[in-house]
């Protein structure tokens, strides 16, 4: 999408608007630099989190739920990487190609290698959306789309709690 300046009042100062008249979408991603686990979260703040016209606000026992099932996750996917890692050192280790083996046992250990290696990266990135939901809870933006700020939707949080997304954007990503 092509942007144009366009000079305000003679003081100097200018604005960016598009050529169509329309803005680009607002992010209200939320940054997260430490990577660490977050700390134990406590579901004090479940009445504050924003909920979606006609749900019922959420509950701190709803709340525990999603913190117990991310933070279980955490563990799990914690688990599922260093078997991986483990799975993968042991397939470099071994090596793809020697003396007299056959070219198809070489193509089957880079499949199993290449396999491994998905697996890992997706347990490793479950890990992070599961530690960003934690996250999320702990400042209280726990159910807001990151992309446009509005609810989530309690019913698709329990269902999928490290879900940062709204419905709508979700869709529109995923035609991307």
């Amino acid at each position: 999408m092509a942007t144009a300046k366009a000079a305000a009042s003679g003081d100097g100062a200018s604005t960016t608007t598009t050529v169509a008249g329309r803005k680009p979408p607002a992010i209200h991603a939320l940054p997260v630099n430490d990577t660490s686990t977050p700390k134990h979260v406590e579901p004090d703040n479940a009445g504050r989190l924003p909920v979606r016209p006609g749900e019922d606000p959420w509950t701190e026992a709803e709340l525990a739920e999603v913190i117990e099932v991310l933070e279980a996750d955490i563990v799990r996917f914690g688990e599922q990487i260093v078997a991986s890692t483990a799975e993968l050192v042991g397939m470099l280790r071994d090596g793809t190609e020697g003396a007299g083996r056959d070219p198809a046992d070489v193509g089957s250990a880079n499949f199993e290698r290449d396999a491994e290696m998905s697996l890992a990266n997706n347990a490793r990135e479950m890990l992070d959306q599961s530690k960003l939901a934690l996250r999320h809870i702990e400042l209280g933006t726990y159910g807001s789309c990151d992309n446009c700020g509005q609810p989530i939707g309690k019913g698709r949080l329990q269902a999928f709690p490290r879900a940062t997304l709204c419905v709508k954007c979700k869709q529109r990503e995923e035609r991307r």
